[in-house]
């Protein structure tokens, strides 16, 4: 016969079974040991092992679709933004645990800024389908909207206007890179009034939109390029603050590369990253990380990896990626090695430098941690 501490103990058990179904969803995504891939991917010191478990959440309360970028703000907590109107911004603790959601409105939310502003942080959001960037509280509280500039109408028609990234200078200044319409930056004050606008549409961006099919673009008889400030996909634009000037960095991804602009938009130049359809690039300490959307073509899908880079801007790791190989000063071009990604579009970087990566059009997962080793 059983006996009675193992009849209590098995009643008492059966009813905190029972009972976890009334408990809300953040009970079930506690990490207390998660579950490493054997795999140890990236090259030399920044190599990691992938925590497939990080973050996931009840898709029927907590749902996603393409899981754009991610920051993270001064007291430890990651921020996720998704083109999901259900929660278009979820708050995670460092474990991976559901803090909170926030946003019904951005259906085309693509790009994610944290900047601090004497000690209180805010949010700028970029919405391609609104064609606008929002700028809010950490809770959600749109302060700011910047459309498009009246002082570009008639130059180019504002349904073109797709901004896909914000930079913020330290006077306030920010900066829209309008990746997915014209190619230009363009340059606001910290009111939201325009300043001025530079980059500009290149031969790729330009025989993309005319074809709108990336396998028919003739890339061996490619044109030479006469102005290097042209932009082919400015996808992303971040302020890289390493150098005694700061300056930023410019997606050029049809090109796979980064370029480097003056914050008075003269152009620098290029980081070439062979065979990297680069998203935006992230700075963290002395080093640049950036997710790789796609290797080699933009028709070849699911092949994406991260890119990570020195001070000199020369690739030491590619986590999901072949070894970064130098012939002289050229980079060999890299490709997906490892099947751990489909579409990387962004880099979140925490202190113990850990990463984590969100993906576009990934089956709607939630991000992948990479733990450093």
């Amino acid at each position: 016969m059983e006996s009675k501490s193992r009849r209590e103990f098995i009643k008492n058990t059966t009813a905190l079974v029972s009972s976890s179904f009334l408990l809300p969803e953040h009970v079930f995504n506690i990490v207390s040991s998660p579950k490493l891939s054997k795999n140890i991917i990236g090259h030399g010191d920044f190599q990691y092992r992938a925590d497939l478990s990080w973050g996931n959440l009840n898709p029927s309360k907590t749902p996603v679709n393409d899981c754009h970028e991610m920051v993270q703000d001064k007291n430890g907590r990651i921020f996720l933004l998704t083109n999901e109107t259900k929660n278009n911004v979820i708050i995670y603790d460092l474990s991976g645990k559901l803090m909170k959601t926030w946003g019904h409105d951005f259906a085309g939310a693509h790009g994610l800024t944290l900047n601090d502003e004497g000690g209180e942080e805010f949010l700028y959001i970029t919405d391609i389908a609104s064609h606008a960037v929002y700028k809010t509280t950490l809770e959600g509280k749109v302060l700011l909207k910047l459309a498009f500039p009246k002082a570009l109408e008639g130059q180019y028609n504002s349904e073109k206007y797709y901004p896909t990234e914000t930079a913020i200078a330290a006077n306030g200044d920010i900066y829209v890179a309008d990746g997915y319409g014209t190619q230009l930056i363009l340059q606001y004050d910290a009111q939201g009034m325009f300043l001025r606008k530079f980059g500009g549409m290149g031969w790729l961006w330009k025989e993309l939109l005319e074809n709108r099919y990336p396998d028919k673009i003739q890339w061996e008889n490619e044109p030479e390029q006469v102005d290097p400030s042209l932009l082919n996909n400015a996808h992303g634009i971040t302020l890289d603050r390493r150098k005694k000037k700061p300056e930023l960095l410019v997606t050029s991804r049809m090109d796979n590369m980064i370029k480097r602009f003056t914050l008075d938009g003269k152009f620098i130049a290029n980081i070439e990253i062979p065979g990297a359809f680069v998203c935006r690039a992230v700075v963290d300490e002395q080093y640049m990380y950036a997710a790789v959307l796609r290797s080699d073509r933009p028709s070849r899908d699911e092949t994406g990896f991260v890119t990570i880079l020195n001070n000199d801007d020369h690739v030491i790791s590619n986590p999901g990626g072949s070894p970064p190989v130098y012939r002289g000063s050229k980079l060999v071009q890299i490709e997906q090695q490892e099947k751990l990604f489909k579409h990387p579009h962004d880099v979140c970087i925490d202190n113990d430098k850990n990463l984590y990566i969100p993906q576009w059009n990934a089956n709607k997962v939630y991000p992948i941690k990479l733990v450093r080793v």
